[in-house]
């Protein structure tokens, strides 16, 4: 059967019209202040089985800065929107535990989000979450090597949930759970990208576990707006 080409030109178009009335979000995260000098993990060091995974000595940090101090590991996300989560449908989450170490320490998914963890270690380890959200729900469960990946969802918003494994103490990895698709992470250069938000005005935050929280008011137009943040690091408690 022939196709009108009126049905195709449709479609297109309003694809077309779909991607014009959204637009990215990207910028830069810095810290304002000398990040504190990375700690041993003597915990780890002093267990036989996963100090022979580490080449060199591993060092805990809670402040992950670049050259310039960019700033890791920070939350972006747009407050004020609720009950948009694509989760349902959005590719898993993963992390890894690798070397008694969780990776990623710090990430973000939506509402409904599969969140599958590996375990990549030649040895037994543990998987508890300890949501504070009463919407969400608490999980314990062991994991050997080589057992298949754990799955994990959580239905209610919740900043900075914890992971923790309970056979090693120290190995914490946190995930801020959010109910739409319009959050980012920092990554090792400080940068951030939130894409396909629609045209307006919107307050976006910047949260980082140990520093604390900074909210700028947006416009977002067609194309690609700038928003640059600095977090000061807070003074020693």
């Amino acid at each position: 059967m022939r196709m009108n080409p009126r049905f195709l030109i449709i479609p297109a178009l309003a694809a077309g019209l779909q991607a014009a009335t959204a637009g990215d979000i990207t910028g830069t995260i810095t810290l304002d202040g000398k990040a504190p000098e990375p700690q041993s993990n003597t915990l780890l060091t002093d267990n036989a089985e996963c100090s022979k995974l580490h080449p060199e000595p591993p060092k805990i940090s809670f402040y992950t800065v670049g050259a310039k101090n960019e700033l890791k590991d920070v939350v972006v996300t747009i407050k004020g929107m609720s009950g948009k989560s694509t989760g349902a449908t959005a590719e898993p989450y993963k992390m890894d535990q690798k070397a008694c170490e969780y990776m990623p320490y710090v990430g973000a998914v939506q509402t409904g989000q599969k969140i599958l963890v590996k375990n990549s270690d030649p040895l037994l380890h543990n998987v508890h979450t300890f949501p504070t959200s009463s919407g969400n729900k608490e999980k314990n469960n062991a994991q050997a090597a080589g057992q298949a990946d754990l799955e994990f969802s959580f239905a209610s918003p919740e900043e900075f949930l914890r992971f923790k494994c309970e056979v090693h103490s120290w190995m914490i990895a946190y995930v801020t759970v959010v109910d739409n698709p319009y959050f980012s992470v920092s990554d090792k250069d400080g940068k951030f990208k939130i894409s396909g938000l629609p045209p307006g005005k919107y307050t976006i935050e910047a949260y980082h576990r140990k520093a604390g929280r900074v909210t700028k008011e947006i416009e977002v137009k067609d194309g690609n707006t700038t928003v640059d943040f600095t977090i000061k690091l807070p003074p020693p408690k």
